[in-house]
């Protein structure tokens, strides 16, 4: 629906607006075309109206009537032309092709006289294009009349027939009337072409403006709110595939980052609580526990003291005192996890609570064969933090990283990093690493990959240490290749 109204709305718009420039362009295409048709008409009629002045010259000199009278009734006859008539200085007409017109006086308010009378100079200083007039006639097209004045010339004045007076200028007029339905109809048909070309432009416009809508806009924005409707529904691993590099890509592109960011502050959220109810349960359960585990304990160790003489019972007692013992270290694990006391920030140097960690733990990664390398930066600033609790943190981190070298020989990277407003820490090993399905659930409580060596609260903790120092910690792994875990703590701002 949305892509629809979407396409709908921008495809009118821009077929409207074709529309108009396109009528508008073509608009400027035909007045010219037409002013150039009356134009050629004007000229052609002026030119005419020489021909026949030239004609009726000789015979008009000498007053040959019925001469002058054939010549213009032979040149009416002619296909296009409507009416050839010769006017004197009084506006009577003296020649016309059309016989019924001759000895009438013209009205000087008609289409022949109007152009001249209107113009209010004198006659000669009139243009072709004054002299002209374009009506309509009866038979709906219309027609064109050209006005050429007849000047006194010597042979005028001076000739025995004519009564003219030497200072007298225009003796009469030729008027020219010729049919434009030619021209009209050239007109008429190129409107006709050109409206059907408006049309068939506007229609193909139209398709591909609205095939590239449909692709460019309303298939994205179809997909943006489709994602949206699943997200909404809880699906929090769609993702819209980003087919370009304009605005809506980038709206997907920030689509997509804004979900996975609410992922994982959903995932956050659902950890935090995890471990809160978590926290609240062992710490019950391990109260429970404790009390019966010492008893068993006590009673286990004072019977194995008393049964030296009996190898195969003290045997069965040493299996109940070991797993005794391992049951009360997962309780005061729980009760660790469960009562983990508020941290207590003062200006520490993350380089010396890594060293100090090393050197707690440099006899175990000696027996175990294990190199520790580190690139330490040198112009780290202090931060606020529990250096007590940084200090588990990474000695949790280091005997993890000391337990996946499977070999007992291998390499453990340590590195600090100042970036901008954070500091970095990036632990990695040669470990045997750890599959991808697995990693979305190394921090939950209880998770270990350890088997029977581990509780599975150790990274829950480091988890939520680094969460109390509102940092970050991710882990990175690849089976064979050892696992890198990626701690950022933010630098206290200077007052």
């Amino acid at each position: 629906m949305v892509r629809s109204k979407i396409g709908y709305k921008l495809i009118l718009v821009v077929g409207i607006v074709n529309a108009i420039a396109i009528a508008i362009f073509l608009i400027v295409i035909i007045k010219p075309q037409c002013d150039g048709l009356i134009a050629q008409a004007e000229l052609g009629a002026y030119q005419l109206s020489e021909t026949i002045k030239s004609s009726v010259r000789y015979d008009m000199l000498n007053n040959h009537r019925d001469d002058v009278h054939r010549i213009i009734d032979t040149i009416g006859r002619q296909n296009g032309i409507v009416q050839v008539r010769i006017f004197n200085k009084e506006g009577g007409i003296i020649y016309s092709s059309d016989h019924d017109e001759i000895d009438k006086t013209v009205d000087m308010d008609a289409e022949a006289c109007y152009a001249c009378h209107t113009a209010e100079q004198p006659l000669e200083s009139l243009t072709i294009e004054e002299r002209s007039r374009v009506f309509e006639a009866d038979d709906g097209f219309r027609n064109l009349g050209v006005i050429n004045p007849i000047y006194n010339e010597t042979g005028c004045w001076q000739a025995a027939c004519h009564a003219h007076n030497e200072t007298q200028i225009i003796l009469g007029v030729l008027d020219v009337t010729v049919n434009l339905e030619a021209a009209d109809r050239m007109v008429r048909a190129n409107q006709i072409r050109i409206v059907i070309i408006t049309i068939l432009m506007i229609t193909f416009l139209s398709l591909v403006i609205g095939f590239f809508v449909r692709k460019l806009i309303g298939d994205p924005v179809y997909q943006l709110l489709h994602a949206t409707n699943l997200v909404a529904s809880g699906d929090m691993m769609h993702r819209i595939k980003i087919n370009s590099k304009d605005e809506l890509g980038n709206l997907a592109q920030s689509f997509n980052l804004m979900i996975e960011n609410l992922s994982k502050a959903r995932q956050h959220i659902y950890q935090q609580d995890k471990l809160a109810s978590l926290g609240r349960l062992a710490a019950g359960v391990a109260h429970e526990i404790n009390n019966p585990l010492t008893g068993v304990l006590t009673y286990s160790s004072f019977l194995l003291k008393r049964t030296k003489d009996h190898p195969k019972i003290q045997e069965d007692l040493r299996v109940i005192v070991r797993e005794t013992k391992r049951c009360r270290e997962i309780v005061k694990g729980l009760l660790d996890f469960a009562r983990q006391a508020p941290s207590k920030k003062t200006k520490v140097n993350i380089n010396k609570i890594i060293l100090h960690s090393l050197l707690i733990i440099d006899n175990q990664l000696s027996i175990d064969h294990v190199t520790v390398k580190k690139e330490l930066a040198d112009d780290l600033p202090l931060i606020r933090a529990d250096a007590n609790q940084m200090q588990q943190v990474m000695i949790n981190l280091i005997v993890n990283a000391s337990d996946a070298i499977e070999t007992k020989k291998g390499d453990i990277y340590i590195a600090t990093i100042k970036e901008d407003k954070q500091i970095k820490i990036v632990l990695s090993d040669t470990g045997c690493g750890i599959s991808q399905e697995k990693l979305t659930t190394i921090f939950e409580p209880f998770y270990s990959t350890k088997g029977q060596k581990g509780t599975g609260l150790g990274l829950a903790v480091v988890w939520g240490i680094i969460e109390k120092h509102k940092g970050k910690i991710t882990v990175d792994s690849v089976i064979g290749k050892g696992t890198t875990f990626t701690i950022v703590l933010p630098i206290e701002k200077k007052s």
